[in-house]
């Protein structure tokens, strides 16, 4: 069973591409380090808008990624994004279709 942590930013300053090699560069290596880290995103939804996702293997690793998220966004990026949301669930489905040549 896996458990992802889906939060919400507002960007205030800055591009997405921007954030994301600011992301990228700082807190994926940070989650790549702890125990259960699955795989890890961002989405540019628009409109100043971004969602972070993230996979765990377990509930409680998702909750200390979003603790650890926190302090890393207020110590590197506190200046460029604004936290809305934070939500952590059970993973039920995440699979693709083989694509066809």
């Amino acid at each position: 069973m896996q458990f992802t942590r889906l939060s919400t930013y507002e960007m205030t300053k800055g591009s997405f591409d921007e954030l994301t090699s600011l992301v990228e560069k700082g807190l994926l290596p940070t989650f790549a380090k702890e125990p259960g880290f699955v795989n890890y995103g961002l989405v540019d939804t628009g409109d100043h808008k971004v969602v972070s996702i993230s996979i765990w293997q377990s509930h409680e690793q998702a909750q200390k990624s979003a603790t650890m998220a926190t302090d890393w966004v207020k110590a590197n990026i506190a200046d460029r994004v604004r936290p809305l949301t934070t939500q952590i669930g059970h993973l039920a489905l995440f699979r693709g279709i083989p694509v066809t040549a």
